[in-house]
Order: structure tokens, then C-alpha cells, then sequence
């Protein structure tokens, strides 16, 4: 009987930034495209639905309710303004919303306030504002540190303003996070390994990245139709993401998004979406991640007297948590690992 040759693999410091997360529970209030002046040109919200209404305030409490009583096993439980520029909205809009939020910190139901904003919408008094109503944490829709980038994608801001804003955040003692994409307009993946290290001197609670979709009825989307912007493939933008998280290992920065929603909820506001489109975008990146590991043990194990060109037998060993990222999304990586090293290639969970 051929012999199985074990490989313990022990994980934790490749993806450190992804599966160790705080036991956070969010209720997320969408504001969609609320607050923002400007139109990146990846960015197709104004002519879907033109100006966004202000939320009916008794429709934010019957949803934070209804988010409650499904939550109320859970210890840590944040309410998350998403989707807009919570900031650009008149600050009376903002108090409303804030007032809500924090009556539910007051009564002990849930523990803090997150909102999402642009860097150019940040200053002192608007920080010590949101700082009276518990807001923990603000995260900056960044996406990129090269201004050359930034004036492409018509981000209507600056890195200084970025700069700025996250010394203002820091220094009134809130929680950072950061927002970033790949594959936008002359972006290359010096330019986003350039702007990660440039962000993580800040020292950033948590960082979400997305890849660049181009939607219908955006001017990237023109762009594209014109020949004036290539859009990455999907092998693409997974290498420059697992660039990002592998230099996020040297921080204690939590990466908590990879990737956009499904694509099927995009696709319900737009008949044509082009780009590295993959509903399983995070699974891909931290597999490739990964991958590298496994290259290298499964090489310091291989039989090299192999004369007879027997199939070796490799059985990874790997934590129960881990298994799906080792194997891969469509056993990617089972198949290539097999097929190169001509192995027979078993994951076992422990």
C-alpha cells in the first residue's frame, strides 16, 4: 500500500485580518446615494433614482426592531448607516437619524453608531457632533490614495483630504476604517500596494475592498464602450486583492468585506454589468492567499526519487474552518496542485 504523506497547515497568520473578527452583529439603515454631490464616474445611483428622499424615520425604527428581535441572543450589536454620505446630508437630517439610533444605545439594546462618508465631508465639529450620539466608528469611502486615480475616477477629493480626514477621526479617538478598490481608471497594483501602505500609517480598525464593477449608465460604463477604460478580469483583480490582504498582515487592521453583494442585487437596478463579476470574490482571493502556503509544503514534501512516476499520495491537514479556502472555489486549487505535481491530494479538517 502507498504510503499518505500528512501536511499540517496552520493558517492563522495568513489570514489573520479575515477569520478572527470581533463578534459584531450590524443593523444595517441604507441611505442610498443620500448626502453626495459628486458623480464618480463608477457610480450610476443619480441616474437610476435621481435625488434619494429622506428615510421616513417610523420605517428606521420598525427595521431596527425587526433586526433586533432576530438579534436578541447577541451581545454586540451596532446600527451602520450604509450607502451614502452620511455627513453631506443637512445636518438636521442627521441629528434625526442619530437621535433614533442612540435612544436604542440609551435603553442598553444595542451598543454603538457606524457611519460611511466621503473625506472631503469631515471636519471637527462635524466629528465632535457624531461623537455626542455614540457614533464608534466612521468609515471613508477612500478608494485611492494616487491622486491621478482619484482625478480619474472623478472622486471630486484629494489624498490630503483623505490625510486630513483620518487625523481628525484619530485624534477625536474613533474608530477608523477604510474603504478601496481596485481596477479603477490608470490604477495599477503599484499604485493600490502604494495606497494600502500609505493608509495603514493611520492604523485603521477595518478596511473593505471592492473590486471595480462597471455598471450600465455610469461614464465608466461609457469609458468602456469607448475603448478608454479596460475593465480587469477576474484573475486580475483577485491577485491585487490578496497583494492588499497580505499587506495587511503586518497591521492589525480587520479586512471585513471582500468583494461587492450579489451580483444578482446589482443586476436588479442594471441589465449589464462588465468587470471581474463573481459572486464568490472573497473565497477566491483568500484561496489564492493560500495557495502559496501549500505550494510550498507540498514542494519540501515532494518525493524527488519518484523513478517510477507513482502518484504520491498528500493528505493536508488543515483546521475545520479552513478546509473550503484549501480546496478552493470549484477545487481550484486541489485540481491545479494535483495536475502539476502529479499528486493525489486529500484536505481533511481537524
Amino acid at each position: 500500500m502507498q504510503n499518505i504523506t500528512k501536511i499540517n497547515i496552520d493558517l492563522r497568520a495568513e489570514l489573520k485580518n479575515i477569520l478572527n473578527k470581533d463578534e459584531q452583529y450590524t443593523i444595517p439603515i441604507f441611505i442610498p446615494h443620500l448626502g453626495c454631490n459628486n458623480e464618480c464616474v463608477f457610480c450610476n445611483q443619480r441616474k437610476i433614482s435621481g435625488n434619494s428622499k429622506i428615510q421616513n424615520l417610523d420605517e428606521i425604527r420598525k427595521d431596527i426592531d425587526e433586526h433586533l428581535e432576530y438579534l436578541k441572543d447577541k451581545k454586540k450589536i451596532q446600527i451602520a448607516f450604509f450607502g451614502g454620505s452620511f455627513t453631506g446630508i443637512p445636518k438636521k437630517h442627521q441629528i434625526k437619524y442619530l437621535e433614533i439610533a442612540n435612544e436604542y444605545i440609551l435603553q442598553g439594546k444595542v451598543d454603538s453608531i457606524r457611519i460611511s462618508t466621503r473625506p472631503d465631508y469631515i471636519s471637527i465639529p462635524i466629528v465632535k457632533m457624531l461623537k455626542t450620539y455614540n457614533v464608534r466608528t466612521i468609515e471613508l469611502g477612500v478608494q485611492s490614495m494616487d491622486n491621478l486615480v482619484l482625478e480619474s475616477s472623478k472622486r471630486g477629493h484629494t489624498a490630503i483630504d483623505v490625510i486630513r480626514a483620518a487625523i481628525i477621526i484619530n485624534l477625536l479617538n474613533i474608530e477608523l476604517g477604510f474603504q478601496i478598490m481596485v481596477g479603477l481608471p490608470n490604477s495599477t497594483l503599484k499604485s493600490e500596494v502604494m495606497s494600502m501602505l500609505k493608509l495603514l500609517q493611520f492604523k485603521p480598525k477595518q478596511l473593505r475592498i471592492y473590486p471595480v464593477y462597471v455598471l450600465e449608465m455610469s461614464q465608466l460604463y461609457d469609458m468602456y464602450l469607448k475603448k478608454e477604460y479596460i475593465p480587469l478580469t477576474l484573475d486580475d483583480a483577485i491577485t491585487r486583492t490578496a497583494e492588499i490582504i497580505k499587506i495587511c498582515r503586518s497591521s492589525n487592521v480587520q479586512i471585513i468585506r471582500i468583494g461587492l453583494q450579489s451580483t444578482k442585487e446589482i443586476a436588479a437596478n442594471n441589465s449589464k454589468i462588465v468587470g471581474p463579476v463573481c459572486d464568490n470574490f472573497a473565497e477566491y482571493a483568500l484561496s489564492k492567499i493560500v495557495l502559496e502556503k501549500l505550494e510550498k509544503q507540498i514542494i519540501n514534501k515532494l518525493d524527488v526519487d519518484n523513478v517510477d512516476n507513482i502518484k504520491q499520495k498528500i493528505e493536508i491537514c488543515v483546521n475545520n474552518k479552513y478546509i473550503s479556502i484549501v480546496i478552493g472555489p470549484k477545487k481550484i486549487n486541489k485540481i491545479y496542485l494535483q495536475n502539476k505535481y502529479n499528486i493525489d491530494l486529500s484536505v481533511k479538517g481537524e
